[in-house]
């Protein structure tokens, strides 16, 4: 496994731990002007729990994987977090915000692979 798939596994396992949903990994290799190999989307339902899952994502990263993301926006706000590991782009929503900008249908070359939410 290369060290980017890892890191999607691992994000995605930081996601599950606070009950994000909805996910959906979108694999842009190959794909004319993407800013990352892959975006890891999803989605909590109230801006606490966004927080929480950004947080619990870069905890589970540096704990398993011994890395940081370069670059976090949206904090504070806590209605589109996006966190940049560099060849990972990470996007923790709210599910009006996920609709409005609509990012699995703006990367339409990209392959989608929904996870089935954990109960």
């Amino acid at each position: 496994m290369t060290e980017t798939k890892r890191l999607v596994e691992t994000i995605t396992k930081g996601i599950q731990e606070k009950k994000g949903s909805k996910i959906v990994v979108a694999d842009l290799n190959g794909v004319d002007g993407a800013i990352a190999n892959y975006f890891v989307i999803c989605q909590g339902n109230s801006p606490t729990q966004i927080e929480a899952i950004a947080e619990s994502i870069g905890e589970t990263v540096r704990k398993e994987l011994k890395e940081k993301p370069t670059h976090v926006v949206g904090l504070g706000l806590n209605q589109w977090v996006a966190i940049d590991f560099v060849d990972v782009m990470v996007h923790v929503f709210l599910p009006e915000m996920r609709t409005f900008y609509d990012l699995e249908h703006l990367w339409a070359d990209a392959k989608l692979t929904h996870l089935p939410d954990l109960d």
